[in-house]
């Protein structure tokens, strides 16, 4: 459901006109005949926009931008008058109106600046949402991004198995951050102010094992590609499971450890000890509303990095983001990032190598997704706006794995 907008009007005929507008075209309307009415709902939770008349007798719209600057800033304000005054209209926008409109109005007009404002709004919210997380002292919401159910799960698994005192399993593609959620794990544990050391093991002797495990007595150590641990280490692990004196143990793996145990890589008693409890990451492609998030987090990092402004992200940019499959996943996703902050060429708008058919699809997946976000979720309005049938619209939404809710 997108969000609402509140119409303020003391004309009951413009008010139901006006309301009658905006749900033609699916938007949830909340109606009032004046500001007393309306400032109930005027707080820093309200999800959606303002549609406010100008002159109204008693507190009129000038007095209910203040109070709704002084509730929200970020919440928009559009301003109507039947008067085409233009002072009025400066005036109204120097104090921070959204937007300003002579009455009667075009209804492809007003829907327009509705939609933006929805757009904006929505953006204030999602970044009001981050900033909370980071401020919170909970790793999970700090470190692991995306606003996805997906990433939610994510952070509520890691938290869970951090609380266990058991060995952990990290599994997911290549470039997912298996490393990230191994700290979450370790700062979400019992003794997150212990030290935490991360290493791979590949080639790792048992010599070296044994200094880590020293080491990191106290706190956590995170040993990544686990499938590559020499036998001889892997018999030393073993043994000191069966102690029960370490520090906690961490295992990230991006290849399946069940074709590591049938090729004799791997201890088939270290498989199953790890494959008791798993946190798998899922990839950018399964989740692909999050990598807006992602892309703009990873660029504002790059800009502050760098000591540039961050550049602008545009629709485009993020269409493209989104049609791809980023097999590199967070990592690809994060370079991507950084040439776009420094302005430099990269393949993340490019199709090289793809054959017509794929190139097409690619298209095809970007305009649907643009849609559905340019129309809150709202598949009718998308469908319409694309000139494609409603079945087709969700024939299409189906082979993509397009989920109208998902752009909500």
């Amino acid at each position: 459901m997108t969000a609402p907008v509140l119409v303020v009007d003391d004309d009951p005929i413009v008010r139901e006109a006006l309301t009658q507008t905006l749900e033609l075209e699916e938007f949830p309307v909340v109606s009032a005949g004046s500001f007393v009415e309306a400032k109930d709902h005027i707080t820093a939770s309200f999800t959606g926009v303002i549609l406010s008349d100008m002159r109204m007798p008693g507190r009129d719209g000038f007095h209910l931008l203040q109070f709704t600057r002084d509730t929200d800033a970020e919440l928009p304000v559009i301003l109507l008058t039947g008067e085409g005054d233009i002072p009025m209209a400066v005036r109204a926008m120097t104090q921070g109106a959204f937007g300003f409109l002579e009455k009667p109005c075009a209804p492809a007009e007003l829907i327009a600046v509705i939609e933006r404002a929805q757009k904006a709004r929505a953006m204030a919210l999602e970044n009001r949402h981050l900033k909370a997380q980071l401020e919170t002292g909970d790793a999970a919401a700090r470190i692991i991004y995306g606003t996805s159910p997906q990433a939610e799960t994510l952070r509520h698994r890691a938290r869970s198995v951090a609380h266990i005192n058991a060995e952990v399993l990290i599994s997911g593609p290549p470039g997912a951050g298996i490393s990230k959620v191994a700290e979450v794990i370790h700062l979400c544990g019992a003794h997150p102010e212990g030290p935490f050391a991360k290493h791979t093991a590949t080639d790792m002797d048992p010599a070296t094992f044994a200094t880590l495990i020293e080491d990191t007595q106290g706190g956590s150590l995170f040993l990544d590609e686990v499938q590559s641990m020499p036998m001889q280490t892997q018999f030393a692990l073993l043994t000191l499971l069966e102690t029960g004196e370490h520090p906690r143990l961490i295992f990230g793996s991006a290849a399946p450890l069940d074709d590591a145990v049938q090729s004799g890589a791997l201890h088939a008693d270290l498989f199953y000890r790890l494959e008791a409890l798993q946190v798998r990451i899922p990839a950018l492609s399964e989740r692909p509303e999050d990598i807006p998030v992602l892309f703009r987090h990873y660029v504002a990092q790059a800009a502050e990095q760098a000591g540039v402004d961050a550049p602008e992200i545009t629709s485009d940019v993020i269409s493209s983001l989104i049609a791809q499959d980023w097999p590199g996943n967070a990592r690809a996703l994060m370079s991507a990032a950084m040439r776009f902050t420094l302005g430099l060429p990269g393949e993340e708008t490019q199709t090289a190598g793809l054959g017509l058919a794929d190139q097409m699809a690619q298209v095809e997946r970007s305009l649907l997704a643009e849609a559905l976000r340019k129309h809150q979720g709202r598949a009718a309005a998308a469908a319409e706006a694309l000139k494609l049938p409603r079945k087709t619209m969700y024939d299409k939404l189906a082979k993509y794995g397009l989920k109208p809710e998902s752009f909500r």
